[in-house]
């Protein structure tokens, strides 16, 4: 079974010694991904806009990878503050709301202070 690895150009791929996501036969796994801006790579303040920031990178992550959000069977949020539950909606409704893949949530500190959501898939193509 072959195994793809996909970057999306992020320092901590390389710091860490990690992919932005792994294809493993049907199988898509994408590494927990912050907010940041893909591209002026400026942290907004908004956990809406950090959330939505996270799935324009996970969705670029998938479609490398052959996969698009149809095929996302499960996702985790990670949020530094329960009051951010609220808020992930406005960004995630829009693609997820559909598809309705199993979640979780969970919160906790993530690596700097400015993060306020982290958000990881898997997806399936059997």
């Amino acid at each position: 079974m072959s195994r793809k690895l996909i970057s999306s150009g992020s320092p901590f791929e390389a710091q860490v010694g990690y992919s932005r996501a792994v294809v493993q036969g049907d199988w898509c796994f994408v590494a927990g991904t912050t907010g940041t801006d893909p591209e002026t790579k400026v942290m907004p303040d908004s956990v809406v806009e950090q959330t939505a920031n996270a799935l324009k990178v996970i969705g670029r992550a998938l479609d490398e990878a052959g996969f698009s959000f149809a095929d996302v069977v499960r996702v985790t949020y990670y949020i530094t503050d329960p009051a951010y539950w609220d808020d992930l909606g406005q960004a995630t409704a829009p693609i997820f709301g559909d598809i309705r893949p199993a979640a979780s949530c969970i919160v906790t500190g993530l690596i700097k202070p400015e993060m306020k959501v982290e958000v990881e898939v898997t997806a399936f193509k059997g």
